[in-house]
């Protein structure tokens, strides 16, 4: 089974005299079909996590296997092999300048092999999926930063990932186009019995998870969203889509701040 597991996984950096625990006896594990969000201010280590569960850097303790193999003991052929099967959402994009954006969005499929009038025809239809198609020929230079984050988006979606890790895949888009990629996403995912890591500091796309990571607290729940404010040690349960509050998250898990629940609380929602 495609589970991703990581098994008391620490990793260190040095900053200046300090040193860093960007991982600290981490253990945590994304069953397939699962989405699970890290949710956490800038700085906490999320891309830390991901970076991990992609093999592009070895903890400095622990395990990180993914279908049960340890992927930091994998030889550079098998290591590469497994990197080219994940689908990896960066936050900075990484999109080729001066090439158009379905041409971006090919480039995992012609490593692989893939013709490129097939790689072509599979990529416009990822494109397209993220309403993109009118747009298909610009390359980034001509395009919003929201539009290149779901040119990213549709890069990581075209070769049929066994992993998606994600980075801030909504932190660009407006809140209608928010929601309707997290529908994609956590949608293909568990149709498809992927794992998905979630990297986010908004509460609304950690709604989307099946379960939250939040300063070494796991959570879940089965139908409704849970909102818990870490500073008060108190929650609440809101029905799924509430019509009274008028809210719309999908069933998932809230952690808030002391700050995040005072705005809840504004809502109405806490």
């Amino acid at each position: 089974m495609n589970a991703l597991e990581l098994e008391d996984v620490v990793k260190l950096y040095a900053s200046g005299d300090e040193v860093v625990r960007a991982a600290d006896g981490l253990s945590l594990t994304v069953d397939a079909g699962e989405v699970v969000a890290i949710y956490g201010p800038s700085g906490s280590g999320k891309t830390t996590l991901l970076m991990l569960a992609a093999g592009l850097i070895a903890p400095d303790r622990g395990v990180v296997r993914f279908g049960g193999r340890d992927i930091s003991s994998l030889s550079a052929s098998d290591g590469a092999l497994f990197r080219r099967s994940l689908g990896f959402v960066f936050q900075s994009f990484h999109l080729m300048p001066s090439v158009s954006a379905v041409d971006n969005a090919t480039l995992k499929l012609l490593a692989d092999g893939m013709s490129p009038a097939t790689a072509r025809d599979r990529a416009a239809g990822w494109i397209a999926r993220v309403g993109l198609a009118d747009r298909a020929k610009h390359p980034p230079e001509r395009l919003s930063m929201g539009e290149r984050q779901r040119v990213s988006i549709a890069r990581a979606l075209a070769n049929e990932p066994r992993l998606l890790l994600a980075d801030e895949p909504t932190g660009n888009l407006d809140a209608t186009r928010s929601r309707e990629t997290l529908a994609l996403l956590t949608g293909i995912c568990r149709d498809r019995g992927v794992p998905m890591l979630l990297v986010s500091h908004d509460p609304e796309a950690a709604a989307y998870a099946d379960r939250m990571y939040d300063e070494g607290r796991m959570t879940g729940t089965t139908g409704n969203v849970f909102i818990y404010n870490s500073a008060t040690d108190t929650g609440y349960v809101l029905q799924d889509r509430d019509a009274d509050a008028g809210h719309t998250f999908d069933t998932g898990v809230i952690l808030l701040n002391s700050g995040q629940a005072d705005d809840f609380s504004a809502a109405g929602l806490v």
